[in-house]
């Protein structure tokens, strides 16, 4: 922690303090809305364990946290120990985990997909060696084509069903989805290899977040029907050095304006969004290819940290704070 942390900690405490919460890390609904913001549940979408440590992190009160895993993880011994640690951090610290599967760590495998059957497989080996996870995620960003699925909707139709199958209790989200151009056909195609739309759905909305806008956001919505929408993994971009040919306007100041935006005007607006994860908890280093962190490398808590503060006491309100002049 930075020397300043102490009386940033002080800070946060009195944000969070000043009056009891209608839950840890929920945010309540406003009276009046004009959409009717129902109750959106926070958490923190990271891959290290340390934050579960950070006395800032116990502050704020997150109770929800997601990883994503290689999908066969389970045969690597270092992934093993890594997800280990992780999940026991959560676990210690009372936070429920979001798992969502994702290609290989493996070169060999980068761009294998799994059978349905293999998966399904791997799914029970892991449910057997942590049982007490019940919330997980088909698979990680489908439609970016950095992934197998990139031009497979119906090979992650077979995998959202098989899951199903495997554990008819817990939460399986239908595969997390990036805010791309190809988004809306892919999800319609999805869908139609189901024969229907699952309850929940991950987004992650970087593109546009970090543009006020969310169009993408609507045309998920309209995809998906009657569907909840989790935002899976958000945030301000901070810095990004990662070769993508996509435009997105960064800084430290940039991304509290889009938290800002993310709590103040995406989620009244989108009553069927329940659920959010902000990527992530702290950057590593300056060498990082993304970053999108509430703390720096240096341990300096950035401006999108008070914003997750100042929401998770005062709760959704549209028409405060900063607005930009496009919000389209």
């Amino acid at each position: 922690m930075s020397r300043r942390a102490a009386p940033l900690l002080a800070v946060i405490a009195a944000l969070l303090l000043a009056a009891p919460l209608a839950g840890a890390a929920q945010i309540p609904p406003q009276p009046g809305g004009s959409q009717g913001a129902p109750d959106v549940e926070v958490g923190i979408a990271d891959q290290k364990a340390d934050m579960f440590a950070d006395p800032r992190f116990e502050t704020l009160g997150i109770t929800r946290a997601r990883l994503a895993i290689g999908w066969d993880a389970l045969t690597s011994p270092r992934d093993v120990a890594e997800i280990d640690a992780w999940l026991l951090g959560a676990q210690a610290a009372g936070v429920e985990p979001l798992i969502s599967f994702m290609h290989s760590r493996s070169r060999s495998r980068r761009r294998t997909a799994p059978s349905p059957e293999r998966l399904k497989y791997e799914f029970r080996r892991f449910r057997q060696i942590w049982p007490w996870v019940t919330t997980f995620a088909t698979w990680n960003e489908a439609n970016h084509c950095g992934e197998p699925l990139c031009h497979r909707p119906k090979l992650a139709a077979a995998y959202y069903r098989a899951l199903r199958r495997e554990c008819p209790t817990c939460t399986i989200l239908a595969p997390e989805v990036l805010d791309m151009p190809n988004m809306g056909s892919w999800v319609r195609d999805f869908n139609r290899s189901l024969g229907y739309s699952p309850k929940i759905w991950g987004l992650h909305n970087y593109v546009e977040a970090n543009r006020f806008k969310m169009l993408r956001l609507r045309q998920l919505l309209r995809a998906t029907r009657r569907s909840q929408v989790w935002l899976t993994e958000t945030g301000g971009l901070v810095r990004r050095d990662n070769a993508s040919k996509t435009k997105i306007p960064e800084g430290a100041r940039h991304a509290g304006r889009v938290t800002r935006f993310i709590f103040d005007r995406i989620l009244p607006r989108n009553p069927r969004i329940t659920r959010v994860y902000l990527y992530h908890w702290n950057s590593v280093s300056s060498k990082d290819t993304w970053d999108s962190a509430l703390i720096s490398p240096g341990g300096r808590e950035r401006s999108a940290l008070f914003v997750l503060a100042r929401v998770l006491r005062f709760g959704l309100r549209p028409g405060a704070g900063f607005w930009p002049p496009n919000t389209s």
